[in-house]
């Protein structure tokens, strides 16, 4: 048993992960591959929550095509706390739905947000980072976000800019006033941002207690709430037979810009625990080991060994066809069953582009 009594989690795992296809696909996305280890994407995440909360008070938020997946590969996870979502309504919803259904099983819930396809190396600083921020949600005032210590200029993520410092815990971990957040800049503008030390990665990582998060959409999003709020006083039979109801009515939005952005008690956490979004090839040959060329193999169960002759700073998803490679350099090559990618890893993030030129073509089978 776990000592965080009124803790839960909440692991977002509806998203579709484009810039992984073609592995990642309608029928199979990203949060059900095994990408970094043995294990899903899915599966990693849920550990990684249960290190903190034991599997009754893990919450996940999926599309309702994928429950049955999250059943089978969670089977600790019980299966009313399984939000099978009608259809897609943004992290706003979605995170609102997790927080309604715990706090309908414990009125002091205290929430902490997970996504289901992010990769964390040191889980015990991110415990540690987490535990702290449950503490200061605890009182209930204070919305409170994790932002990631920024180690490169990326313009794939969004960028919080911290205020005035509040406090420093006894463990050195610091809590700032958040000035602003900034939506995926340039490079450059990025580079800018991490010279100022007072930016970090918008990790979508949140902490709160159902009592701030309902405050907060009483006052920003009245009308989301109007709709939804009576399912907190819900058995959770009658709570997962109305959320269709539910999610007909409410506004598809973010959390960032339905609250985040528009809240004046939001305060930030620095989390420095070697985090990434698995968001496209590129960052998949990051993460990975590789040769002394620089080249990566990612294996499935019906990898045949690829060939690599003078060859460097590739990376390879080997599916059940010979991959060789001969005299090429930073390439991305995958291999499914039906569709080989081959693109630059400077282009891994226009992968995108090709599952929306699919969808206009209505080219459904390839997606």
């Amino acid at each position: 048993m776990k000592n965080n009594s009124n803790t839960y989690a909440v692991i977002l795992a509806g998203g579709g992960g484009t810039r992984l296809w073609p592995t990642s696909r309608d029928e199979t996305p990203k949060q059900f591959l095994k990408l970094t280890e043995n294990r899903t994407m899915m599966q990693i995440a849920a550990h990684r929550a249960n290190l903190i909360v034991d599997w009754d008070k893990i919450i996940v938020v999926t599309n309702k095509r994928y429950s049955d997946d999250i059943k089978e590969q969670l089977p600790k996870i019980p299966a009313q706390n399984i939000i099978a979502e009608p259809e897609r309504r943004d992290t706003a919803m979605a995170m609102l739905a997790g927080t309604l259904l715990a706090q309908s099983m414990d009125p002091n819930a205290n929430i902490f947000n997970l996504a289901s396809d992010h990769v964390v190396t040191d889980e015990a600083e991110f415990v540690k980072v987490m535990n702290t921020a449950l503490e200061v949600s605890s009182a209930k005032k204070d919305l409170v976000t994790v932002g990631i210590t920024a180690t490169t200029p990326s313009s794939a993520f969004g960028y919080i800019k911290i205020g005035d410092l509040i406090e420093t815990k006894e463990n050195k971990l610091s809590v700032y006033k958040v000035s602003n957040f900034t939506e995926k800049p340039t490079k450059e503008v990025a580079q800018e941002f991490i010279n100022t030390g007072k930016y970090y990665w918008n990790a979508n990582m949140y902490v709160w207690s159902a009592h701030a998060l309902i405050e907060a959409f009483r006052k920003y999003q009245p009308n989301i709430l109007a709709e939804s709020e009576e399912l907190a006083s819900m058995t959770p039979e009658d709570f997962h037979k109305n959320l269709p109801d539910v999610y007909g009515k409410v506004e598809k939005i973010s959390i960032d810009y339905a609250i985040s952005e528009k809240a004046d008690n939001l305060v930030l956490i620095p989390g420095n625990f070697g985090w990434d979004d698995v968001g496209d090839w590129k960052v998949m040959h990051d993460l990975s080991h590789k040769d002394s060329k620089g080249n990566a193999v990612i294996k499935t169960e019906e990898s045949v060994e690829p060939v690599v002759i003078d060859s460097a700073n590739n990376l390879i998803y080997s599916g059940e066809r010979l991959i060789a490679l001969v005299g090429v350099e930073d390439l991305v090559i995958v291999d499914s069953k039906d569709i080989t990618l081959i693109v630059p890893r400077s282009k891994s993030q226009d992968v995108k582009k090709i599952v929306t030129q699919l969808k206009e073509e209505k080219k459904n089978q390839y997606l």
